[in-house]
Protein backbone atom coordinates (compact mmCIF):
# COMPACT_ATOMS: atom_id res chain seq x y z
CA UNK A 1 0.00 0.00 0.00
CA UNK A 2 1.25 3.41 -0.91
CA UNK A 3 2.58 5.58 1.89
CA UNK A 4 2.93 8.71 -0.20
CA UNK A 5 0.16 11.03 -1.19
CA UNK A 6 -0.06 13.99 -3.52
CA UNK A 7 -3.67 14.70 -2.63
CA UNK A 8 -4.28 16.86 0.44
CA UNK A 9 -7.24 16.71 2.77
CA UNK A 10 -8.18 20.23 1.71
CA UNK A 11 -8.23 19.16 -1.94
CA UNK A 12 -10.60 16.32 -1.11
CA UNK A 13 -12.97 18.30 1.08
CA UNK A 14 -13.21 21.29 -1.31
CA UNK A 15 -15.05 19.21 -3.89
CA UNK A 16 -17.73 20.61 -6.17
CA UNK A 17 -21.16 19.08 -6.72
CA UNK A 18 -23.18 16.82 -4.45
CA UNK A 19 -20.65 14.03 -3.87
CA UNK A 20 -16.82 13.80 -3.63
CA UNK A 21 -15.27 11.56 -6.30
CA UNK A 22 -13.54 9.47 -3.61
CA UNK A 23 -16.95 8.36 -2.37
CA UNK A 24 -17.40 6.10 -5.40
CA UNK A 25 -14.34 3.96 -4.69
CA UNK A 26 -15.47 3.44 -1.10
CA UNK A 27 -19.01 2.86 -2.39
CA UNK A 28 -18.02 -0.10 -4.60
CA UNK A 29 -15.61 -1.60 -2.08
CA UNK A 30 -18.30 -1.55 0.61
CA UNK A 31 -20.92 -2.84 -1.83
CA UNK A 32 -19.02 -6.07 -2.52
CA UNK A 33 -18.10 -6.53 1.13
CA UNK A 34 -21.78 -6.22 2.04
CA UNK A 35 -22.58 -8.88 -0.59
CA UNK A 36 -20.29 -11.21 1.34
CA UNK A 37 -21.63 -10.24 4.76
CA UNK A 38 -25.35 -10.25 3.95
CA UNK A 39 -25.00 -13.36 1.83
CA UNK A 40 -23.61 -15.17 4.87
CA UNK A 41 -26.08 -13.53 7.25
CA UNK A 42 -29.08 -14.41 5.09
CA UNK A 43 -28.41 -18.14 5.18
CA UNK A 44 -27.46 -18.57 8.85
CA UNK A 45 -30.79 -19.33 10.50
CA UNK A 46 -32.22 -21.37 7.63
CA UNK A 47 -28.98 -23.35 7.23
CA UNK A 48 -28.79 -24.14 10.95
CA UNK A 49 -32.33 -25.55 11.19
CA UNK A 50 -32.21 -27.51 7.93
CA UNK A 51 -28.65 -28.53 6.99
CA UNK A 52 -26.03 -27.95 9.69
CA UNK A 53 -24.96 -31.28 11.19
CA UNK A 54 -24.52 -30.98 14.95
CA UNK A 55 -22.08 -33.09 16.92
CA UNK A 56 -25.01 -34.70 18.72
CA UNK A 57 -26.70 -35.37 15.38
CA UNK A 58 -29.63 -33.66 13.69
CA UNK A 59 -30.17 -29.94 13.21
CA UNK A 60 -30.84 -26.99 15.50
CA UNK A 61 -34.27 -26.24 16.92
CA UNK A 62 -35.90 -22.96 15.85
CA UNK A 63 -35.39 -21.47 19.31
CA UNK A 64 -31.72 -22.41 19.45
CA UNK A 65 -31.15 -21.15 15.91
CA UNK A 66 -32.57 -17.75 16.87
CA UNK A 67 -30.24 -17.56 19.86
CA UNK A 68 -27.35 -18.73 17.72
CA UNK A 69 -28.09 -16.15 15.06
CA UNK A 70 -28.27 -13.39 17.68
CA UNK A 71 -24.99 -14.51 19.24
CA UNK A 72 -23.15 -14.69 15.93
CA UNK A 73 -24.35 -11.29 14.77
CA UNK A 74 -23.70 -9.77 18.19
CA UNK A 75 -20.05 -10.80 17.98
CA UNK A 76 -19.81 -9.45 14.45
CA UNK A 77 -20.86 -5.99 15.57
CA UNK A 78 -19.15 -6.13 18.97
CA UNK A 79 -15.84 -6.72 17.27
CA UNK A 80 -16.29 -3.52 15.28
CA UNK A 81 -15.50 -1.65 18.50
CA UNK A 82 -12.20 -3.50 18.82
CA UNK A 83 -11.51 -3.05 15.12
CA UNK A 84 -12.17 0.68 15.41
CA UNK A 85 -9.89 0.96 18.42
CA UNK A 86 -6.99 -0.81 16.68
CA UNK A 87 -7.53 1.35 13.60
CA UNK A 88 -7.38 4.54 15.67
CA UNK A 89 -4.30 3.63 17.65
CA UNK A 90 -2.20 1.32 15.47
CA UNK A 91 -3.19 0.16 11.99
CA UNK A 92 -4.99 3.12 10.50
CA UNK A 93 -8.26 2.68 8.64
CA UNK A 94 -6.80 1.40 5.37
CA UNK A 95 -4.75 -1.45 6.81
CA UNK A 96 -7.63 -2.40 9.13
CA UNK A 97 -9.96 -2.61 6.15
CA UNK A 98 -7.58 -4.77 4.15
CA UNK A 99 -6.83 -7.12 7.07
CA UNK A 100 -10.52 -7.52 7.81
CA UNK A 101 -11.32 -8.33 4.19
CA UNK A 102 -8.54 -10.92 4.08
CA UNK A 103 -9.94 -12.68 7.16
CA UNK A 104 -13.44 -12.69 5.65
CA UNK A 105 -12.08 -14.39 2.53
CA UNK A 106 -10.48 -17.10 4.68
CA UNK A 107 -13.77 -17.63 6.53
CA UNK A 108 -15.69 -17.99 3.29
CA UNK A 109 -13.10 -20.43 1.94
CA UNK A 110 -13.43 -22.66 5.03
CA UNK A 111 -17.21 -22.75 4.65
CA UNK A 112 -16.98 -23.32 0.91
CA UNK A 113 -14.75 -26.36 1.45
CA UNK A 114 -17.19 -28.19 3.76
CA UNK A 115 -19.77 -26.20 5.78
CA UNK A 116 -21.78 -29.14 7.13
CA UNK A 117 -19.81 -30.29 10.19
CA UNK A 118 -20.46 -28.07 13.18
CA UNK A 119 -16.73 -27.48 13.79
CA UNK A 120 -16.04 -26.22 10.25
CA UNK A 121 -19.13 -24.02 10.29
CA UNK A 122 -18.22 -22.16 13.45
CA UNK A 123 -14.55 -21.89 12.47
CA UNK A 124 -15.49 -20.19 9.20
CA UNK A 125 -17.99 -17.95 10.97
CA UNK A 126 -15.32 -16.91 13.50
CA UNK A 127 -13.00 -15.66 10.74
CA UNK A 128 -15.92 -13.73 9.26
CA UNK A 129 -16.81 -12.24 12.64
CA UNK A 130 -13.35 -10.82 13.28
CA UNK A 131 -12.82 -9.78 9.67
CA UNK A 132 -16.04 -7.77 9.60
CA UNK A 133 -15.00 -6.09 12.85
CA UNK A 134 -11.89 -4.71 11.16
CA UNK A 135 -13.58 -3.80 7.87
CA UNK A 136 -16.96 -2.31 8.65
CA UNK A 137 -16.40 0.66 11.02
CA UNK A 138 -13.31 1.93 9.25
CA UNK A 139 -14.67 2.37 5.76
CA UNK A 140 -17.62 4.31 7.20
CA UNK A 141 -15.19 6.55 9.08
CA UNK A 142 -13.27 7.30 5.88
CA UNK A 143 -16.53 8.38 4.23
CA UNK A 144 -17.00 10.94 7.00
CA UNK A 145 -13.47 12.27 6.44
CA UNK A 146 -14.39 13.32 2.90
CA UNK A 147 -16.46 16.22 4.30
CA UNK A 148 -15.58 19.38 6.15
CA UNK A 149 -17.11 20.12 9.49
CA UNK A 150 -20.61 21.54 8.98
CA UNK A 151 -20.89 20.50 5.32
CA UNK A 152 -24.64 20.18 4.62
CA UNK A 153 -23.91 17.60 1.91
CA UNK A 154 -22.73 15.02 4.43
CA UNK A 155 -26.12 13.34 5.07
CA UNK A 156 -26.73 13.00 1.34
CA UNK A 157 -23.30 11.41 0.97
CA UNK A 158 -23.98 8.89 3.70
CA UNK A 159 -27.37 8.12 2.19
CA UNK A 160 -25.75 7.38 -1.18
CA UNK A 161 -23.11 5.26 0.55
CA UNK A 162 -25.91 3.44 2.36
CA UNK A 163 -27.55 2.62 -0.96
CA UNK A 164 -24.26 1.01 -2.02
CA UNK A 165 -24.37 -1.13 1.10
CA UNK A 166 -27.82 -2.27 0.13
CA UNK A 167 -26.98 -3.10 -3.48
CA UNK A 168 -24.52 -5.59 -2.03
CA UNK A 169 -27.07 -6.75 0.53
CA UNK A 170 -29.68 -7.26 -2.21
CA UNK A 171 -27.41 -9.29 -4.47
CA UNK A 172 -25.82 -11.34 -1.70
CA UNK A 173 -28.96 -11.70 0.37
CA UNK A 174 -30.94 -13.23 -2.47
CA UNK A 175 -28.21 -15.07 -4.40
CA UNK A 176 -26.61 -17.00 -1.55
CA UNK A 177 -29.83 -18.37 -0.02
CA UNK A 178 -31.33 -19.15 -3.46
CA UNK A 179 -28.17 -20.95 -4.57
CA UNK A 180 -27.95 -22.86 -1.30
CA UNK A 181 -31.57 -23.99 -1.55
CA UNK A 182 -31.00 -25.09 -5.16
CA UNK A 183 -33.39 -22.51 -6.63
CA UNK A 184 -30.81 -20.47 -8.56
CA UNK A 185 -28.39 -21.85 -11.18
CA UNK A 186 -29.63 -25.33 -10.34
CA UNK A 187 -28.98 -26.43 -13.92
CA UNK A 188 -25.22 -25.94 -13.53
CA UNK A 189 -24.60 -26.52 -9.79
CA UNK A 190 -24.76 -30.16 -8.59
CA UNK A 191 -27.35 -30.57 -5.78
CA UNK A 192 -24.75 -31.77 -3.27
CA UNK A 193 -22.59 -28.66 -3.82
CA UNK A 194 -25.16 -25.87 -3.65
CA UNK A 195 -24.20 -24.73 -0.14
CA UNK A 196 -20.49 -24.96 -0.92
CA UNK A 197 -21.00 -22.66 -3.92
CA UNK A 198 -23.16 -20.27 -1.89
CA UNK A 199 -20.47 -19.79 0.74
CA UNK A 200 -17.70 -19.73 -1.87
CA UNK A 201 -19.44 -16.96 -3.81
CA UNK A 202 -19.27 -14.74 -0.72
CA UNK A 203 -15.49 -15.14 -0.70
CA UNK A 204 -15.16 -14.34 -4.40
CA UNK A 205 -16.99 -11.03 -4.10
CA UNK A 206 -14.99 -10.13 -0.98
CA UNK A 207 -11.86 -10.53 -3.09
CA UNK A 208 -13.37 -8.11 -5.64
CA UNK A 209 -13.98 -5.65 -2.78
CA UNK A 210 -10.32 -5.66 -1.74
CA UNK A 211 -9.09 -5.32 -5.32
CA UNK A 212 -11.41 -2.32 -5.76
CA UNK A 213 -10.00 -0.66 -2.65
CA UNK A 214 -6.37 -1.31 -3.64
CA UNK A 215 -6.83 0.45 -6.98
CA UNK A 216 -8.81 3.43 -5.63
CA UNK A 217 -7.11 4.20 -2.31
CA UNK A 218 -4.52 6.49 -3.92
CA UNK A 219 -7.25 9.13 -4.30
CA UNK A 220 -7.81 9.25 -0.52
CA UNK A 221 -4.75 11.37 0.21
CA UNK A 222 -3.95 11.32 3.96
CA UNK A 223 -7.27 9.75 4.95
CA UNK A 224 -6.93 6.42 6.73
CA UNK A 225 -3.14 6.18 6.90
CA UNK A 226 -1.53 4.39 9.82
CA UNK A 227 -0.26 6.55 12.71
CA UNK A 228 2.89 4.42 12.51
CA UNK A 229 3.74 5.31 8.92
CA UNK A 230 7.34 6.34 8.23
CA UNK A 231 8.06 10.02 8.89
CA UNK A 232 11.19 12.10 9.25
CA UNK A 233 10.32 13.43 12.69
CA UNK A 234 8.59 12.46 15.91
CA UNK A 235 6.26 15.42 16.29
CA UNK A 236 4.58 17.41 13.58
CA UNK A 237 1.66 19.80 13.17
CA UNK A 238 -1.14 18.49 10.97
CA UNK A 239 -4.54 19.70 9.87
CA UNK A 240 -7.25 18.11 11.95
CA UNK A 241 -9.73 15.98 9.99
CA UNK A 242 -12.56 18.50 9.89
CA UNK A 243 -15.37 15.97 9.75
CA UNK A 244 -14.57 14.71 13.22
CA UNK A 245 -13.01 17.72 14.86
CA UNK A 246 -14.51 19.62 17.75
CA UNK A 247 -12.15 22.59 17.70
CA UNK A 248 -14.03 25.85 17.27
CA UNK A 249 -13.93 27.55 13.84
CA UNK A 250 -12.07 30.57 15.21
CA UNK A 251 -9.27 28.35 16.53
CA UNK A 252 -6.35 27.30 14.32
CA UNK A 253 -7.06 24.00 12.57
CA UNK A 254 -3.75 22.48 13.68
CA UNK A 255 -3.03 19.85 16.30
CA UNK A 256 0.29 18.43 17.43
CA UNK A 257 0.56 14.67 17.06
CA UNK A 258 3.30 12.18 17.78
CA UNK A 259 4.25 10.07 14.76
CA UNK A 260 6.58 7.12 15.24
CA UNK A 261 9.26 6.64 12.63
CA UNK A 262 9.41 3.35 10.74
CA UNK A 263 7.28 0.23 11.01
CA UNK A 264 6.08 -0.44 14.55
CA UNK A 265 6.02 -3.95 16.01
CA UNK A 266 2.57 -3.09 17.38
CA UNK A 267 1.13 -3.65 13.92
CA UNK A 268 2.41 -7.21 13.78
CA UNK A 269 1.18 -7.78 17.32
CA UNK A 270 -2.35 -6.88 16.21
CA UNK A 271 -2.22 -9.43 13.41
CA UNK A 272 -0.91 -12.13 15.76
CA UNK A 273 -3.46 -11.33 18.45
CA UNK A 274 -6.25 -11.48 15.89
CA UNK A 275 -5.30 -14.99 14.82
CA UNK A 276 -4.90 -16.08 18.44
CA UNK A 277 -8.47 -14.93 19.11
CA UNK A 278 -9.96 -17.19 16.44
CA UNK A 279 -10.39 -20.27 18.70
CA UNK A 280 -11.70 -18.06 21.51
CA UNK A 281 -14.33 -16.46 19.29
CA UNK A 282 -15.18 -19.87 17.85
CA UNK A 283 -15.90 -21.27 21.32
CA UNK A 284 -17.93 -18.21 22.35
CA UNK A 285 -20.00 -18.15 19.16
CA UNK A 286 -20.74 -21.87 19.35
CA UNK A 287 -21.94 -21.67 22.97
CA UNK A 288 -24.58 -18.98 23.39
CA UNK A 289 -24.18 -18.95 27.18
CA UNK A 290 -20.67 -17.54 26.63
CA UNK A 291 -22.25 -14.82 24.55
CA UNK A 292 -24.35 -13.85 27.56
CA UNK A 293 -21.24 -13.41 29.72
CA UNK A 294 -19.53 -11.41 26.99
CA UNK A 295 -22.45 -9.05 26.46
CA UNK A 296 -22.85 -8.52 30.21
CA UNK A 297 -19.20 -7.45 30.32
CA UNK A 298 -18.29 -5.59 27.12
CA UNK A 299 -20.96 -2.87 27.44
CA UNK A 300 -20.04 -1.70 30.97
CA UNK A 301 -16.32 -1.86 30.14
CA UNK A 302 -16.88 0.24 27.04
CA UNK A 303 -18.74 2.88 29.04
CA UNK A 304 -15.92 2.96 31.60
CA UNK A 305 -13.39 3.42 28.81
CA UNK A 306 -15.45 6.21 27.26
CA UNK A 307 -15.74 7.90 30.67
CA UNK A 308 -11.96 7.78 30.96
CA UNK A 309 -11.53 9.30 27.52
CA UNK A 310 -14.06 12.02 28.35
CA UNK A 311 -11.80 13.22 31.17
CA UNK A 312 -9.33 14.26 28.48
CA UNK A 313 -11.88 16.51 26.75
CA UNK A 314 -13.70 19.72 27.61
CA UNK A 315 -17.20 19.71 29.08
CA UNK A 316 -18.54 21.01 25.77
CA UNK A 317 -17.05 18.03 23.96
CA UNK A 318 -18.28 15.65 26.66
CA UNK A 319 -21.86 16.88 26.27
CA UNK A 320 -21.70 15.92 22.61
CA UNK A 321 -20.53 12.46 23.60
CA UNK A 322 -23.46 12.16 26.02
CA UNK A 323 -25.80 13.06 23.18
CA UNK A 324 -24.13 10.37 21.08
CA UNK A 325 -24.85 7.87 23.85
CA UNK A 326 -28.56 8.74 23.71
CA UNK A 327 -28.61 7.88 20.01
CA UNK A 328 -26.68 4.70 20.73
CA UNK A 329 -29.15 3.51 23.41
CA UNK A 330 -32.17 4.04 21.18
CA UNK A 331 -30.41 2.37 18.26
CA UNK A 332 -30.13 -0.79 20.39
CA UNK A 333 -33.92 -0.89 20.66
CA UNK A 334 -34.35 -0.23 16.95
CA UNK A 335 -32.01 -3.01 15.85
CA UNK A 336 -33.47 -5.49 18.34
CA UNK A 337 -36.75 -5.21 16.42
CA UNK A 338 -35.39 -4.63 12.92
CA UNK A 339 -33.03 -7.61 13.04
CA UNK A 340 -35.85 -10.09 13.38
CA UNK A 341 -35.27 -10.22 9.62
CA UNK A 342 -32.39 -12.64 10.03
CA UNK A 343 -33.99 -14.68 12.82
CA UNK A 344 -37.70 -15.12 13.42
CA UNK A 345 -38.73 -13.53 10.11
CA UNK A 346 -36.41 -15.95 8.29
CA UNK A 347 -38.23 -18.91 9.84
CA UNK A 348 -41.60 -17.22 9.29
CA UNK A 349 -40.73 -16.72 5.60
CA UNK A 350 -39.64 -20.34 5.18
CA UNK A 351 -42.77 -21.83 6.75
CA UNK A 352 -45.62 -19.35 6.56
CA UNK A 353 -45.28 -17.38 3.32
CA UNK A 354 -46.44 -17.91 -0.24
CA UNK A 355 -43.84 -17.68 -3.03
CA UNK A 356 -45.69 -15.40 -5.46
CA UNK A 357 -45.33 -11.61 -5.69
CA UNK A 358 -47.77 -9.38 -7.58
CA UNK A 359 -49.78 -12.42 -8.60
CA UNK A 360 -47.29 -13.54 -11.25
CA UNK A 361 -43.65 -13.47 -10.11
CA UNK A 362 -42.40 -16.58 -8.33
CA UNK A 363 -39.63 -15.87 -5.82
CA UNK A 364 -38.11 -17.73 -2.90
CA UNK A 365 -39.72 -16.21 0.25
CA UNK A 366 -36.43 -16.41 2.18
CA UNK A 367 -34.71 -14.56 -0.63
CA UNK A 368 -37.43 -11.91 -0.53
CA UNK A 369 -37.04 -11.65 3.25
CA UNK A 370 -33.31 -11.04 2.76
CA UNK A 371 -33.58 -8.69 -0.22
CA UNK A 372 -36.87 -6.71 -0.10
CA UNK A 373 -35.56 -4.12 2.33
CA UNK A 374 -32.42 -3.64 0.23
CA UNK A 375 -34.44 -3.10 -2.96
CA UNK A 376 -36.39 -0.31 -1.31
CA UNK A 377 -33.26 1.26 0.19
CA UNK A 378 -31.55 1.30 -3.20
CA UNK A 379 -34.55 3.06 -4.73
CA UNK A 380 -35.32 5.50 -1.95
CA UNK A 381 -32.02 6.23 -0.14
CA UNK A 382 -30.76 8.75 -2.73
CA UNK A 383 -34.23 10.30 -2.91
CA UNK A 384 -34.50 10.65 0.86
CA UNK A 385 -31.00 12.15 0.95
CA UNK A 386 -31.95 14.73 -1.66
CA UNK A 387 -35.15 15.49 0.25
CA UNK A 388 -33.08 16.27 3.35
CA UNK A 389 -30.93 18.61 1.22
CA UNK A 390 -33.96 20.38 -0.22
CA UNK A 391 -35.51 20.79 3.23
CA UNK A 392 -32.20 22.10 4.61
CA UNK A 393 -32.09 24.79 1.91
CA UNK A 394 -35.57 25.89 2.96
CA UNK A 395 -34.57 25.62 6.64
CA UNK A 396 -37.35 23.14 7.42
CA UNK A 397 -35.29 19.96 7.75
CA UNK A 398 -36.15 18.06 10.96
CA UNK A 399 -33.24 17.71 13.36
CA UNK A 400 -31.49 14.40 13.87
CA UNK A 401 -33.41 13.52 17.05
CA UNK A 402 -36.75 13.93 15.29
CA UNK A 403 -35.48 11.82 12.39
CA UNK A 404 -34.64 9.06 14.86
CA UNK A 405 -38.12 9.29 16.36
CA UNK A 406 -39.71 9.07 12.92
CA UNK A 407 -37.60 5.97 12.30
CA UNK A 408 -39.30 4.21 15.21
CA UNK A 409 -42.76 5.24 14.05
CA UNK A 410 -42.13 3.75 10.61
CA UNK A 411 -40.73 0.65 12.30
CA UNK A 412 -43.94 0.32 14.30
CA UNK A 413 -46.00 0.61 11.11
CA UNK A 414 -43.94 -2.10 9.44
CA UNK A 415 -44.33 -4.59 12.27
CA UNK A 416 -48.04 -3.89 12.47
CA UNK A 417 -48.18 -4.81 8.78
CA UNK A 418 -46.29 -8.04 9.52
CA UNK A 419 -49.04 -8.71 12.05
CA UNK A 420 -51.75 -8.17 9.45
CA UNK A 421 -50.36 -10.93 7.21
CA UNK A 422 -52.51 -13.29 9.31
CA UNK A 423 -55.57 -11.75 7.65
CA UNK A 424 -54.27 -12.45 4.13
CA UNK A 425 -53.90 -16.21 3.96
CA UNK A 426 -53.62 -17.80 0.53
CA UNK A 427 -53.84 -21.27 2.11
CA UNK A 428 -54.17 -22.58 5.64
CA UNK A 429 -51.26 -21.10 7.61
CA UNK A 430 -49.68 -19.62 4.44
CA UNK A 431 -49.79 -15.81 4.28
CA UNK A 432 -49.50 -13.46 1.32
CA UNK A 433 -45.96 -12.57 0.29
CA UNK A 434 -47.30 -9.28 -1.10
CA UNK A 435 -48.35 -8.01 2.33
CA UNK A 436 -45.00 -9.12 3.72
CA UNK A 437 -43.24 -7.01 1.08
CA UNK A 438 -45.40 -3.99 1.95
CA UNK A 439 -44.25 -4.31 5.56
CA UNK A 440 -40.62 -4.11 4.46
CA UNK A 441 -41.49 -1.09 2.30
CA UNK A 442 -42.69 0.74 5.43
CA UNK A 443 -39.78 -0.40 7.58
CA UNK A 444 -37.32 0.83 4.97
CA UNK A 445 -38.27 4.44 5.62
CA UNK A 446 -37.68 3.86 9.31
CA UNK A 447 -34.22 2.54 8.54
CA UNK A 448 -33.47 5.51 6.25
CA UNK A 449 -34.45 7.92 9.03
CA UNK A 450 -32.07 6.25 11.45
CA UNK A 451 -29.18 4.21 10.10
CA UNK A 452 -27.41 6.49 7.57
CA UNK A 453 -28.19 9.48 9.77
CA UNK A 454 -26.76 7.55 12.74
CA UNK A 455 -23.46 6.99 10.94
CA UNK A 456 -23.34 10.67 10.12
CA UNK A 457 -24.17 11.92 13.63
CA UNK A 458 -21.44 9.77 15.19
CA UNK A 459 -18.88 11.52 12.98
CA UNK A 460 -20.33 14.94 13.84
CA UNK A 461 -20.31 14.42 17.61
CA UNK A 462 -16.96 12.60 17.92
CA UNK A 463 -13.66 14.33 18.76
CA UNK A 464 -10.77 13.66 16.40
CA UNK A 465 -8.98 11.19 18.66
CA UNK A 466 -12.14 9.15 19.30
CA UNK A 467 -13.48 8.91 15.76
CA UNK A 468 -12.90 5.16 15.35
CA UNK A 469 -13.92 4.36 18.91
CA UNK A 470 -17.26 6.16 18.61
CA UNK A 471 -17.98 4.53 15.26
CA UNK A 472 -17.14 1.25 16.95
CA UNK A 473 -19.57 2.07 19.77
CA UNK A 474 -22.27 2.73 17.19
CA UNK A 475 -21.74 -0.77 15.84
CA UNK A 476 -21.44 -2.16 19.37
CA UNK A 477 -24.97 -0.85 19.90
CA UNK A 478 -25.93 -2.92 16.86
CA UNK A 479 -24.30 -5.89 18.60
CA UNK A 480 -26.60 -5.46 21.57
CA UNK A 481 -29.51 -5.02 19.19
CA UNK A 482 -28.61 -8.30 17.46
CA UNK A 483 -28.20 -10.01 20.80
CA UNK A 484 -31.62 -8.88 22.01
CA UNK A 485 -33.09 -9.73 18.60
CA UNK A 486 -31.97 -13.33 19.08
CA UNK A 487 -33.57 -13.46 22.52
CA UNK A 488 -36.82 -11.98 21.19
CA UNK A 489 -36.83 -14.39 18.26
CA UNK A 490 -36.21 -17.34 20.55
CA UNK A 491 -39.10 -16.15 22.70
CA UNK A 492 -41.38 -16.12 19.67
CA UNK A 493 -40.31 -19.67 18.79
CA UNK A 494 -40.73 -21.06 22.30
CA UNK A 495 -44.15 -19.45 22.81
CA UNK A 496 -45.43 -22.26 20.61
CA UNK A 497 -44.03 -25.73 20.11
CA UNK A 498 -42.07 -27.46 17.37
CA UNK A 499 -45.11 -29.57 16.51
CA UNK A 500 -47.54 -26.67 16.02
CA UNK A 501 -49.53 -26.53 12.79
CA UNK A 502 -48.73 -23.88 10.20
CA UNK A 503 -51.91 -22.07 11.21
CA UNK A 504 -50.81 -21.95 14.86
CA UNK A 505 -47.30 -20.83 13.92
CA UNK A 506 -48.80 -18.00 11.86
CA UNK A 507 -50.79 -16.82 14.87
CA UNK A 508 -47.84 -17.17 17.26
CA UNK A 509 -45.40 -15.18 15.16
CA UNK A 510 -47.82 -12.42 14.16
CA UNK A 511 -48.89 -11.96 17.80
CA UNK A 512 -45.24 -11.30 18.59
CA UNK A 513 -44.90 -8.78 15.77
CA UNK A 514 -47.95 -6.93 17.07
CA UNK A 515 -46.22 -6.52 20.46
CA UNK A 516 -43.04 -5.26 18.81
CA UNK A 517 -45.09 -2.68 16.88
CA UNK A 518 -46.47 -1.27 20.14
CA UNK A 519 -43.04 -1.04 21.78
CA UNK A 520 -41.53 0.63 18.70
CA UNK A 521 -44.29 3.25 18.71
CA UNK A 522 -43.69 4.01 22.40
CA UNK A 523 -39.94 4.40 21.81
CA UNK A 524 -40.54 6.83 18.93
CA UNK A 525 -42.88 9.01 20.96
CA UNK A 526 -40.44 9.12 23.90
CA UNK A 527 -37.53 10.09 21.66
CA UNK A 528 -39.45 12.92 20.02
CA UNK A 529 -40.53 14.14 23.48
CA UNK A 530 -36.96 14.40 24.77
CA UNK A 531 -35.60 15.93 21.57
CA UNK A 532 -35.20 19.47 23.04
CA UNK A 533 -32.92 18.15 25.79
CA UNK A 534 -30.80 16.13 23.38
CA UNK A 535 -30.52 19.11 21.03
CA UNK A 536 -29.04 21.19 23.87
CA UNK A 537 -26.39 18.54 24.45
CA UNK A 538 -25.55 18.51 20.73
CA UNK A 539 -24.97 22.31 20.76
CA UNK A 540 -24.15 23.56 17.24
CA UNK A 541 -24.31 20.09 15.69
CA UNK A 542 -27.48 19.56 13.66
Amino acid sequence: MSKTTAVTLEDIQNFEGKYPKQLWGLFFSEMWERFCFYGMRGVLTYFMITHLILEAGGHMSESQANLQYGATQAFVYAFTFIGGLFADKILGFRKSLFWGGFLMIIGSAILAFDPFPESNFFLGISFTVIGTGFFKPNISTMVGSLYKRGDARRDAGFSLFYSGINIGALLGGYACIAIGKGQLFSNIIPPHLTWNVAFGLAGVVMTISLITFIFTQKTLGPIGLSPFKSEDGNVKSVTETDSFGTIKPEQPGKVAVTVNSGKSWYEYAVYALTLALIPVIMAMVAKTEYTDYFMYTIGPLTLVYLGYEMTKHTWEESKKLIAALVFIVFSIIFWAFFEQSGGSLSIFAAKNLDNVVAGAITLDPNGVNNAANSVFVIIFAPIVGLVWLAMAKKKIEPNTVIKFGLGFIFLAGGFYTFYTTRFFEVASGIASLDVFVVAYFIITFGELCLSPIGLSIMTKLSPQRLQGVMMGMWFLASAYGQYVAGILGAGLSTSGSEGDSLQQKLITYTDGYYQLAIYALIAGVVLIAISPLVRKLMQEVK
